[in-house]
């Protein structure tokens, strides 16, 4: 007994990495089954390869795949008959098709329609698109429309900070509901910081509110992985919000806050809203484990007065959708392109998809211009992404950094037609993992006017040159292909 006891303390070590490599050798197998993404693949294996007991911790957080299991099989039949209903009013009959084709040509049109088959995504036409430049005109516009709502308002946010922006919310959301409005509030659990002493004021006040994919000891595998990284405001159906800025302080640069965030973020009065309702809705009865009762006022008859009337279409995607829809509307878009590409992104790590369509672009004779920021909030992201810098300016890619301070907007311009602003990063994570939405925008006017704030951004950039880029050193090299190899999961 003693020398069975003295062999186990003297080879603890040894009999733990045999251990941990028997996991290894089995989860191996299970992973190249499941014919993923090559990257990914190896990716974890390299991981559970060089990194004892740590490489099985991350797969154990991040490598477990949930499309389409028991984790999302609720969620994914809770399109109910009212929404479908709602849907099939606004199909558009056959001579509407006709006009939109032929204004917008058929490489715009190839995006509507793989939009439309792939989620049944709606395209309404008399919407008003106001474009909105960082947090201070964001909010501004926000806590106007929130101090006027009337009968609800729905919201839905991967960051919600208690802090004095955020504080200052929360406030006109619990007078609201306090005075008789309903006020329904989904935040992301990793991405956002609630006291218990704040979410016990609103609940007092009348909010309904949850935590969406709670993260717990008990049962945190995968649920850190999947995240609510969507920014959905309702106003009274009528009303609506969509983009990259978040609900704290540091989105907002009259604050003082470390450095300057630049981002972007819509108003959307018109049918539209009615997407983003849905949208709301569905995510709502997942994190709320109950369905909600539609109400007729969800879906109002909602045609604002404009004298920019915007085609907007609104895309979701997630691991609960059967297609990766915004990737593929993007990769349509870029493929469509004739003219000139112009794309903000804070975080780039393409798959190979999307980096062939704009390189192939950029050869082939098109303006190619991407923007993303000079010093990320991310030193892995930051290395990962300035791998693939190289790549695109040999191949004919102009990019940019942007100096001024963090650039957080996630837009995309393609000629003179089409544009898109959302919450999707050009990266494996939002077009794989997160649930993100993007308002697909159909619309000169529109286009012509993020194109003009792209190309004032560029002010407050600097355009890589590649023979500098080329001389930036061995050691940072390195960093940037080992970060490479991890970028499929950050």
């Amino acid at each position: 007994m003693d020398t069975a006891v003295h062999f186990f303390n003297d080879n603890l070590w040894l009999i733990l990495l045999s251990i941990n490599y028997i996991l290894v050798v089995i989860l191996s197998f299970f992973i190249l089954l499941k014919n993923k993404n090559p990257v990914k693949t190896l990716s974890f294996l390299f991981a559970l390869a060089i990194l004892p007991f740590f490489g099985l911790v991350v797969y154990y957080l991040f490598g477990q795949d949930y499309r389409k299991s028991k984790i999302f099989e609720k969620k994914y039949f809770l399109d109910n008959q009212t929404i479908q209903e709602w849907r099939s009013n606004f199909k558009l009959d056959h001579s509407e098709t006709e006009d939109f084709e032929e204004k917008y040509g058929e490489d715009i049109f190839k995006i509507y329609k793989l939009l439309k088959n792939n989620e049944k995504a709606v395209l309404t036409f008399e919407n008003n698109v106001e474009i909105l430049i960082n947090g201070e005109e964001k909010f501004k516009r926000l806590f106007e429309d929130l101090s006027g709502a009337e009968k609800y308002i729905h919201m839905e946010y991967f960051v919600l900070f208690d802090d004095e922006l955020g504080s200052k919310l929360i406030n006109i959301l619990r007078e609201k509901a306090e005075a008789g409005v309903k006020v329904r509030l989904v935040y992301d659990d990793v991405g956002s910081k609630i006291s218990n002493s704040v979410k016990r004021k609103m609940t007092k006040s009348g909010i309904e509110h949850y935590a969406f994919m709670p993260v717990l000891f008990s049962n945190s595998t995968g649920k850190l992985n999947y995240r609510d990284h969507r920014k959905i405001v309702v106003v009274d159906g009528v009303t609506g919000y969509v983009g990259g800025i978040n609900l704290a302080q540091r989105y907002d640069n009259s604050y003082k806050n470390p450095r300057y965030w630049r981002d972007t973020h819509l108003r959307i009065q018109g049918g539209a809203v009615g997407s983003l309702q849905s949208s709301f809705l569905l995510n709502w009865n997942f994190a709320s484990n109950d369905e909600i009762k539609i109400e007729e006022s969800f879906f109002p008859e909602n045609k604002p007065e404009t004298e920019r009337p915007v085609a907007v279409q609104i895309a979701a995607s997630g691991p609960d959708t059967d297609w990766a829809n915004i990737m593929e509307a993007i990769f349509c878009a870029i493929s469509s392109a004739n003219e000139r590409i112009y794309i903000t992104s804070p975080y780039f790590m393409p798959n190979d998809a999307i980096l062939t369509a704009l390189a192939t672009a950029a050869r082939s004779g098109l303006d190619v211009r991407i923007i993303i920021p000079y010093e990320s909030d991310s030193w892995a992201a930051q290395y990962a992404g300035d791998s693939y810098i190289e790549y695109c300016l040999e191949s004919g890619i102009k990019i940019y950094r942007y100096c001024k301070g963090f650039i957080h907007a996630k837009t995309m311009v393609i000629d003179n037609q089409f544009s898109t602003v959302g919450t999707a990063n050009l990266d494996y994570r939002s077009f794989s993992i997160n649930f993100e939405i993007n308002a697909m925008l159909y619309n000169k006017a529109v286009n012509n006017e993020l194109a003009a704030i792209f190309l004032d951004d560029l002010k407050e950039c600097e355009e890589v040159d590649l023979e500098r880029w080329k001389d930036r050193g061995i050691v940072r090299k390195l960093k940037e292909s080992f970060s490479r190899l991890w970028a499929p999961l950050l």
